[in-house]
């Protein structure tokens, strides 16, 4: 599935090119840049965070960012989603069940976060690490289709092919198929919308690949859902290291048509490039 790309998403703009290459070394263009809005997140109306963002896709980011938060469990513990769009930015606000309301009280944030940040706005240190069991192992990935994989990626990234500016999430099953892709301004953002949509139709046996380095916090968002091997174009801090180990994750970084460190349970990657 390709998430659709529409015109809430990037905006036109004049802009002065300098360019040697060009009989003018400068002249009037128009380029397009990715749109950029606050999205406030509510639950049963109390305000938690404001998280920057791309103005899409917002229900699975909605469920993503709840998933990753710790504050719910799965899907069904929203009971409704309401998004309303203001002239400053959106706001989101999540009916969940009575159950969580104790876990949201327990991670209070600041109001504030920053584009795509993982722990922006957390106010204690032992509410950094949420408590996951460590996934199970059921699958192995043959590295021969991690051509497959990377060419897709770059063929299906069309918002940062507009605005070269656009981070992005896919999850893709064992043959290398990409099965849905999602990108936004944010790193963190894109995978929170592609974790909530993973938990929404509970896809499963495939894995992740994002257009960044891996942190722990991503590493936390994949476990979450249960997906066994994370793939980064870039490569992954020790903190991510140490936090994969622990939960089973097969951490891949310097993700390349003719590379890929295997930094975490390497039994779960075979074959070669």
């Amino acid at each position: 599935m390709l998430i659709d790309i529409n015109l809430s998403q990037y905006h036109k703009h004049s802009i002065i090119r300098f360019n040697k290459n060009k009989n003018k070394n400068k002249y009037p263009d128009i380029d397009l840049f990715i749109e950029e809005i606050p999205v406030a997140i509510s639950f049963n109306k109390i305000v938690y965070t404001v998280m920057m963002c791309t103005p899409h896709d917002l229900e699975y980011f909605a469920i993503g960012f709840s998933l990753s938060e710790g504050i719910i469990i799965h899907h069904r513990d929203i009971h409704d989603i309401d998004i309303k769009k203001h002239h400053n930015g959106i706001e989101i606000n999540l009916n969940i069940s009575n159950r969580c309301l104790f876990r949201l009280k327990q991670k209070r944030r600041s109001l504030i976060g920053i584009t795509g940040c993982g722990i922006c706005g957390e106010e204690k240190l032992d509410t950094v690490c949420r408590e996951l069991l460590p996934v199970l192992s059921q699958i192995v990935f043959d590295l021969n289709y991690l051509e497959i994989v990377i060419s897709q990626l770059i063929a299906k990234q069309e918002l940062n092919h507009l605005t070269g500016s656009a981070h992005a999430a896919i999850y893709f099953d064992l043959k290398g198929h990409v099965k849905v892709i999602f990108e936004d301004v944010g790193r963190h953002i894109a995978l929170d919308k592609l974790v909530g949509y993973i938990n929404r139709y509970q896809l499963s046996g495939g894995a992740i690949l994002v257009t960044s380095r891996a942190s722990f916090e991503m590493v936390q968002k994949v476990a979450s859902v249960g997906v066994e091997i994370l793939f980064a174009i870039s490569s992954a801090t020790k903190m991510a290291i140490d936090l994969a180990d622990r939960l089973n994750v097969t951490l891949v970084g310097h993700c390349r048509y003719d590379r890929a460190d295997v930094y975490t349970h390497n039994e779960r990657i075979v074959g070669k490039l």
